[in-house]
């Protein structure tokens, strides 16, 4: 294993990592096929246990589809206007596991416990 990136874009931002995850996570649901904003947010406060603004989480998608991290497309709506479903592209997966790999590093050899006793959270 390479201690570098094998993309050459900077490491996803934590809200970034947060809601491709999402996206992932909402995109296999039942009847799935893609994840929508509102249910992006909804993922992100039920699981991450965060208020997010629904105009953070759009912009935030939009940045990502900017990027080649996620894609979208219109999906077919019942009633009212179509939803535009996003899905994570290959260079999103990419993305999220080098993000992953290098937190997992940083994380080598962190013992927290010492600081969390000396403070009483232990």
């Amino acid at each position: 294993m390479s201690n570098q990136p094998t993309t050459s874009d900077a490491p996803l931002g934590t809200f970034e990592e947060q809601v491709l995850l999402a996206v992932l996570r909402t995109g296999r649901a039942p009847g799935g096929g893609g994840a929508y904003g509102m249910a992006v947010r909804r993922e992100l406060e039920e699981v991450a246990g965060r208020e997010v603004a629904i105009g953070a989480v759009y912009a935030t998608l939009d940045r990502l589809e900017a990027k080649g991290l996620l894609a979208s497309e219109r999906g077919e709506a019942v009633a009212g206007p179509s939803r535009r479903l996003f899905n994570v592209t290959p260079r999103g997966a990419r993305a999220l596991a080098d993000t992953r790999e290098m937190r997992e590093r940083l994380w080598q050899g962190v013992d927290l416990v010492p600081l969390l006793a000396a403070r009483g959270g232990g």
